[in-house]
């Protein structure tokens, strides 16, 4: 890329090469001239006066795209769709005459938008298959492994590093299930006109309401979808874009929650992202390792969640049959909101493919935390002991804010179990306290549970899904 004009960051640093492609010139302008093959091939089929001849020459140009002669066009007539008509037809001379027969801009135009989006949210949903695959391998690593939890970023109940993942992953599910909803929802605009009535189409096919019906199924049928728009105006239903891109903002919201989990994790040294040899952290402090990959994530995550609303002001904003005020809005919004949740992704993979565990912190903060836990417990086995369940309420109280005392205010270690154990009216010894204090006894059904949700929920989607894992992912920068 030239280096004296704007380079688009999605392309030097964040894209991937395959969303690049489907969001390329080539990939829009050969759509284009596949569905101009399309509509001649179902008008010949329909009946109309165009011969396999001219079809073949079309098929025979529909990928080498003459640019010079398309920006030469568009510089005389100042319509991208026309300029293109008129190069394809140089290199199809014979053709030339029956090229978008009937058709109005937005029949390239919108059609070509639909099938982007389809090939995109197809590259989504892979990514989003493997990343799904990452944090399930993890989390089935680490289900048993006792942690501290957070309420509101307060020490909790305890649960396992795999039980945290897996809600990260939960998130995912849910995120697979409106991709799989959309793609399954996506409909083409069809030939339907300049202003969604089929009137060129009814004229040339002589009032035949039949084929003109049964040309939308065709060029549907041709392009591999199943249905069109039953209604339109000139375009498809701008809200499409607003469902795909608030479909993109789900995404965006499970990878920067996870994003976060983790920069504060790594903060606590419990869990890092992954960390090149040669990296450096910043450029004054050599010893930091900064979560850079999860904060991009966050980054991007925020742009995709406010890009969503760029579609919802564009359909609201439409006037009757249509406006061109959504064109150069929508060709921005919506190609980049799928460039960024694919550099999430990829991120996502990568560091979710390489989390470095460290047992060790996580068992000391969780052990330093867990005497005020046990405390319910231990009240439980001094009353079994005669001891009076109230009195000694009051006592672990008064001994709790001592510890914690000690703790904040003086920096020293917990010493609630000293406190308790030296305490005549809980009649327990040490030894039997820290055998309460195991922290296995405090997980609940955290390993059960994440099993259970591994086989039973991410499993099947992932077998369904098997001929789409194991992708390689590049990080640029």
């Amino acid at each position: 890329m030239p280096n004296n004009t704007y380079n688009s960051p999605f392309n030097a640093r964040y894209a991937s090469r395959e969303m690049q492609y489907i969001y390329s010139p080539d990939f829009k302008f050969k759509t284009w001239r596949r569905l101009w093959i399309a509509l001649a091939e179902a008008e010949r089929e329909l009946g109309l006066d165009i011969t396999k001849e001219q079809i073949d020459e079309l098929k025979a140009h529909a990928e080498d795209i003459n640019y010079e002669d398309a920006a030469a066009y568009e510089k005389e007539f100042r319509h991208d769709v026309m300029a293109h008509v008129h190069a394809y037809g140089k290199l199809c001379p014979n053709a030339k005459a029956i090229i978008h027969l009937g058709a109005t801009s937005c029949y390239v135009g919108d059609n070509t938008d639909v099938i982007t989006m389809r090939e995109a949210l197809r590259l989504i949903k892979k990514k989003l298959v493997n990343a799904m695959a990452a944090v399930a391998k993890f989390a089935d690593e680490y289900k048993d492994m006792p942690c501290l939890g957070f309420t509101h970023f307060q020490p909790a109940q305890p649960t396992t590093v795999g039980k945290r993942a897996s809600l990260w992953l939960m998130d995912l599910v849910m995120d697979y299930n409106e991709v799989e909803h959309v793609l399954s929802t996506l409909m083409l605009l069809g030939s339907k006109g300049t202003t969604g009535t089929q009137a060129s189409f009814l004229e040339l096919f002589e009032g035949d309401h039949e084929k003109c019906k049964e040309l939308d199924r065709k060029i549907a049928e041709k392009m591999g979808f199943d249905r069109c728009f039953p209604v339109s105006g000139q375009t498809y239903a701008r809200k499409l874009d607003t469902i795909v891109c608030n479909c993109l903002a789900l995404i965006a919201q499970s990878c920067c929650k996870f994003s976060n989990d983790l920069r504060l994790l790594q903060n606590l040294k419990e869990i890092e992202e992954p960390h090149e040899k040669n990296q450096i952290g910043s450029s004054a402090m050599a010893y930091k390792r900064n979560p850079m990959r999860s904060e991009r994530i966050a980054s991007l995550s925020r742009y995709v969640m406010i890009d969503a609303l760029n579609p919802a002001w564009t359909a609201s904003a439409q006037w009757f049959e249509r406006t061109l005020d959504d064109s150069a809005n929508k060709r921005v919004s919506v190609a980049e909101a799928f460039l960024a949740t694919d550099g999430i992704l990829d991120l996502y993979i990568n560091i979710a493919s390489g989390l470095v565990v460290y047992p060790k912190v996580i068992r000391s903060r969780l052990m330093s935390e867990l005497p005020f836990m046990a405390t319910e417990n231990i009240l439980m086995d001094a009353v079994k002991k005669g001891g009076d369940r109230q009195a000694l309420h009051e006592r672990i109280r008064v001994h709790s804010l001592a510890a914690a005392d000690t703790v904040k205010m003086q920096g020293g270690k917990n010493d609630l179990i000293d406190r308790l154990a030296n305490d005549p009216a809980f009649n327990m010894t040490k030894e039997e306290i820290l055998a309460t204090m195991e922290p296995e006894n405090f997980i609940g059904r955290a390993p059960q549970q994440t099993a259970d949700f591994l086989e039973e929920t991410v499993k099947p989607i992932l077998e369904a899904n098997k001929d789409l894992l194991g992708i390689d992912v590049e990080i640029n920068v």
